[in-house]
């Protein structure tokens, strides 16, 4: 079989989509069923030379932007650009930070900056036609636009190589989120008995927006999913879904072979989406997670490494480390993490032992080494944060104010924002150990927090997991399905659940709609003082305790690798969408 991947992050790894296509990519089961992986998007703006556009593991075979041809591609792509007005780069790039061993792939990215109009207006006929899609309300928005004048070439492109349509090998296309969709319908219409198409939900885009805007976020959304059932569909509680850019070509996934949920939430979620009536087949196809092996000398070793650096930052070295990788944005949950601290403060008073509580993510990219130690220098970054950039900007300004707020009146747990890319030295400035990498982060955690309000699987929540640490993880996370499928005996220590959507009584759909902030803060205050004391009572307090979540942290980290996520999930889901009927 040939995978077709269509996904904005075909070249650099921006998010959780490049992880799981890396996690599918390199694992050998994958690989054995997939001769080849094809990845397809858009060429994005960037400052790369012509021989990088493929990133620093690419090889660009072909760019009709720049004259490159290592092969006799010109001929096969020449008329994909002059009947649709765009140029093709193709080429190969190395995944090499999944699961298992390196993979080469395909790379087909279509420089869709211009385009032939008439050709692109009749395919926005045919989607409005055959799969009510509105092209004409949203085309002003390019997030909107570049992937539907993406579709057309890139199919053409896709076959142009024999990665579709070949009648002698079957291919499956997989839209990676909202993004792939008109690739995948442009699949659809153009009928190949060979071809079969998967819309892969990471999320459900328009679900995503209605919890981060309403009020009592998950408090509200879940209870009235679970109050609505089967029997509506989203937009008659929520008309204004409508003139979400991205809600119609999510709905419009229904008409693709299947549905990739990556948790169990997000399953139905899309029914809901579609509401009552007969829809496409919705699987759940977990997300993997890496699992290295740990040892106890090596979990001590990058434990020490992060009091060391806490040492160096604040003066004292702490008993304890949290920690919290994301990018900080609102559905992530942040404020409940110092809510968390703060119930937390007064045991640790009484214990009399110090935490620490690092916060790494950025909405504004890496920063410069210069500006870093400049920063360092001047004012002491990153405990202490400046508005403007370098430092605090596009939204990470209310993050900085809500950590120093905290550190006033706290002083047995204190918050450092690290607004950067990266966990290193040459990244993170002088103070950083010499010898720190990212992997000390994720393994020498006592406890990750990941209390998000929105967070269809959570690769990032369990990486911790095998290396002893405890995660912290909400209710509504997807991976909880997966975690829950592992261990039917009951979770360990190693996972503690917040829940922040159980109400004293179920409430009506109506009333769930209606629920408010106050109602929220009410569920988020009882709740933030039981995950408090029961991540103070779980936390080791001994090299034996801490060798004992070692060890039921990595048991359980091991049944969510990538090859058995694979074997056990999703290659059986993609033998039933080859089974579907002919679109």
């Amino acid at each position: 079989m040939i995978a077709l991947h269509v996904t904005h992050e075909a070249v650099e790894k921006m998010g959780g989509i490049g992880a799981v296509i890396a996690g599918l990519a390199t694992d050998a089961g994958y690989r054995r069923a997939f001769r080849r992986t094809v990845l397809i998007g858009p060429l994005l703006p960037s400052d790369r030379r012509p021989a990088e556009r493929l990133g620093e593991a690419g090889k660009v075979l072909y760019s009709g932007l720049d004259g490159v041809d290592e092969g006799d591609w010109a001929r096969r792509f020449a008329r994909v650009e002059h009947t649709h007005g765009v140029d093709v780069v193709y080429g190969t790039r190395r995944l090499s930070d999944g699961g298992g061993a390196p993979a080469e792939v395909e790379v087909l990215l279509i420089d869709v900056f211009g385009c032939n109009p008439d050709r692109l207006n009749r395919f926005k006929a045919q989607l409005y036609e055959r799969f009510a899609v509105p092209s004409d309300r949203f085309e002003h928005i390019w997030e909107y636009e570049q992937y539907v004048r993406l579709a057309g070439p890139a199919w053409e492109a896709a076959r142009a190589v024999g990665a579709a349509g070949a009648p002698d090998e079957p291919a499956v296309l997989f839209a990676h989120e909202y993004m792939g969709v008109p690739t995948a319908l442009k699949a659809v219409l153009a009928a190949e008995a060979n071809v079969r198409t998967v819309f892969y939900a990471h999320e459900v885009a328009t679900v995503r927006r209605l919890i981060e805007d309403h009020p009592a976020h998950e408090l509200m959304f879940y209870n009235l999913l679970e109050a609505a059932g089967d029997g509506r569909a989203l937009e008659s509680f929520f008309p204004e879904a409508n003139a979400f850019y991205k809600h119609p070509l999510v709905k419009a996934a229904r008409h693709c072979d299947a549905v990739f949920a990556v948790g169990p939430l997000v399953a139905r979620e899309m029914g809901f989406v579609d509401g009552p009536g007969p829809a496409g087949r919705v699987e759940t196809v977990f997300n993997g997670v890496a699992s290295p092996r740990p040892t106890p000398e090596a979990r001590r070793a990058h434990r020490q490494r992060m009091r060391r650096y806490a040492e160096a930052l604040l003066g004292f070295e702490p008993d304890y480390v949290f920690t919290h990788v994301a990018r900080p944005v609102l559905s992530k949950g942040i404020w409940r993490d110092l809510r968390v601290l703060h119930e937390m403060t007064p045991l640790l008073a009484e214990a009399g032992r110090t935490a620490v509580f690092f916060m790494l993510g950025t909405l504004a990219g890496q920063r410069r080494r210069r500006d870093v130690l400049h920063m360092e220098a001047a004012y002491g970054w990153p405990v202490a944060h400046r508005r403007g950039y370098p430092d605090l900007c596009n939204g990470e300004e209310t993050l900085g104010e809500a950590f120093e707020v905290f550190n006033r009146d706290h002083g047995r747990v204190r918050a450092v924002l690290v607004n950067q890319f990266g966990w290193d030295r040459q990244v993170c400035g002088r103070r950083m150990p010499d010898d720190m990498t990212l992997a000390d982060i994720r393994r020498g955690t006592d406890a990750e927090f990941g209390m998000s309000c929105y967070e269809p699987f959570g690769i990032s929540q369990l990486e911790p997991l095998s290396y002893g640490g405890i995660c912290v993880i909400s209710g509504v996370c997807g991976c909880l399905g997966l975690l829950r499928a592992r261990a039917p005996e009951g979770l360990p220590d190693n996972v503690l659940v917040a829940d922040f959507v159980h109400l004293p009584s179920a409430p009506s759909a109506a009333s769930a709609t209606g629920l408010t902030r106050r109602q929220r803060d009410g569920v988020e205050a009882r709740e933030g003082r039981r995950v408090a004391q029961e991540l103070f009572r779980r936390l080791p307090g001994d090299d034996a305790a801490a060798e004992a979540l070692l060890e039921t942290g990595w048991a359980l980290a091991r049944q969510l690798d990538w090859a058995r996520v694979v074997g056990d999930f999703f290659l059986p889901a993609v033998e039933r969408a080859r089974a579907a009927s002919d679109p």
